[in-house]
């Protein structure tokens, strides 16, 4: 993918959760199921950067545990949100390819349901290396993406989604489309259409590896609420 429309697909990003943030929140007001089973990871004394951080729903796991958590997003809006909601958490807006972070500082970082909106390898592979470089040696990364699978959303009922990785998929193949293969976009009821990118595990491990972790951990998580899974990676650094 060309870098500068990669980079107006991250700006498109940032623009269309700001529009849709209010909407977005209300639908994130629970953790379903693959969320809360991510709670194990959680230990206390552990420092938390959880990236992509939304309404700041993750906090619901911590009342709890001793940690120390920052909540990050590139979206305003959100992080207002998470700062009304849970105002006795820290909630900063970032850039997820420069994170205002020193090296080795975070025991663990979560990043859910957010590479999926990344453009572009190389862009997915600098998001990857400054979770690296923030991480301490030893620390974690826990990173879930959406299941974009077409044909599981077609089983599903997410025809509108299919329909669009298959239109940008021909698209592609006839020279008319500035995506890469696996691109494309979902609607947010009429509001907005995000840019998504569709992973298979096989490809979130290769990417993991080459930004330099070591993997633990890869599978296929299900949400019992509403029958959609995602694939989820547990993922070290040395």
């Amino acid at each position: 993918m060309d870098k500068e429309y990669a980079e107006y697909l991250l700006e498109k990003t940032r623009r269309d959760y700001n529009l849709i943030a209010n909407d977005f929140s209300t639908t994130r007001s629970y953790l379903p199921e693959d969320i809360k089973s991510l709670e194990k990871y959680i230990k206390d004394e552990d420092k938390i950067l959880d990236l992509g951080c939304g309404n700041g729903r993750f906090v619901e796991m911590l009342p709890n545990k001793k940690t120390e958590y920052i909540g990050a997003d590139n979206s305003e809006r959100l992080i207002e949100i998470a700062k009304n909601k849970y105002p006795q958490y820290k909630f900063i807006v970032v850039s997820a390819l420069n994170l205002p972070f020193s090296d080795n500082y975070f025991d663990k970082v979560f990043s859910l349901a957010v590479l999926h909106h990344i453009p572009s390898e190389e862009f997915r592979r600098q998001f990857l290396k400054e979770v690296k470089r923030v991480l301490k040696p030893g620390g974690l990364l826990i990173l879930t993406v959406w299941n974009l699978n077409p044909f599981k959303m077609i089983l599903i009922g997410k025809h509108e989604r299919a329909f669009s990785f298959f239109k940008h998929s021909i698209l592609k193949v006839l020279g008319k489309s500035k995506l890469d293969f696996k691109d494309f976009f979902v609607p947010w009821r009429k509001n907005c259409q995000r840019y998504v990118h569709c992973f298979s595990k096989n490809e979130i491990r290769k990417i993991a590896e080459k930004s330099g972790f070591k993997i633990k951990e890869i599978g296929i998580s299900k949400s019992t609420k509403n029958k959609e899974s995602g694939l989820y990676l547990i993922a070290g650094k040395e």
